[in-house]
């Protein structure tokens, strides 16, 4: 196969594991073509006989240095650290990319979720649980036995079964962002309260550069006036646009014109339960 066609078949599968090991849509893009740059170089690729999963070491391994490489970055962040949001638009009905990201839920709660194990524990996970690598294929992949791989799959899958709550349908999901919008426009605090649970909380990225609350925000009063006020302050200057964020229905709030900030949400039988806003400039580079 040539290299284009290995490109086009493979590069779906390769993005949608750096995105889930890393939450960044930047990083995960560079990993993945300095993957292919990697490969090509190779003097004995024609006698690979398995090229996916050669390509699938190489991904994984960069990710791994990579999360080593930021680690003492991401212990000093400013405030909650949210993934880059990845949104709908620019796929066709048959494009594999999409497709393929949309096999495995790839929301903002789940990927909090993938954060929580540590590297090799989110690698072994996602390639197992995601991509149905063998634990032959997977210890081949990190440089580990069969048996230790096995032994991280289980660990790995008792933390990320925790906090996983009945999901709406995606039809309901969007009705009920739809009308919570309205009723932070509106001021309707009693549809409001109807909308979200009890427990509601909202995390906001702004990673330092700009203003954000730097603790999550808990109960649906202070949240409503929160964005009460976010909605006076740039009364007249902001769209709202509603859109797929990370495989749900969020949003995405625009203010003169420029993107400012993306949100997401997670939900608990057919209310919001976390409200999630990607406000860090960085993080939203990559859609503006």
């Amino acid at each position: 196969m040539s290299m284009e066609g290995l490109y086009q078949t493979y590069q779906p599968l390769l993005f949608s594991l750096a995105y889930r090991m890393l939450g960044s849509v930047m990083d995960s893009e560079d990993i993945v073509q300095e993957a292919f740059i990697t490969f090509d170089q190779l003097p004995n690729r024609e006698h690979i006989e398995n090229k996916k999963a050669y390509l699938c070491k190489i991904v994984t391994n960069r990710c791994l240095d990579l999360i080593r490489s930021s680690a003492k970055k991401r212990e000093v962040y400013v405030g909650p650290w949210l993934p880059e949001p990845l949104l709908e638009g620019g796929h066709s009905p048959n494009d594999p990319t999409h497709a393929f990201l949309q096999q495995e839920s790839i929301s903002t709660a789940y990927l909090l979720l993938l954060q929580q194990l540590n590297a090799i524990e989110r690698a072994v996970f996602l390639l197992r649980e995601v991509f149905q690598y063998s634990y032959d294929d997977i210890a081949e992949i990190l440089g580990k036995s069969n048996a230790n791989c096995r032994q991280i799959f289980h660990r790995a899958k008792k933390s990320m079964k925790y906090g996983l709550k009945k999901q709406p349908s995606i039809s309901i999901a969007e009705t009920t962002v739809k009308e919570f919008v309205q009723s932070i426009l509106n001021g309707n605090v009693n549809q409001l309260l109807d909308l979200v649970s009890e427990d509601v909380t909202m995390y906001s990225d702004g990673g330092g550069k700009v203003k954000a609350a730097q603790v999550p925000i808990f109960g649906a009063n202070r949240i409503v006036q929160l964005l009460q006020n976010l909605m006076k302050m740039y009364a007249g200057k902001f769209t709202i646009n509603y859109t797929s964020v990370n495989s749900l229905p969020g949003l995405i709030l625009t203010i003169d014109g420029h993107l400012h900030y993306v949100y997401s949400f997670s939900f608990s039988g057919n209310q919001i339960q976390t409200i999630y806003t990607v406000a860090n400039p960085d993080k939203l580079r990559h859609l503006q």
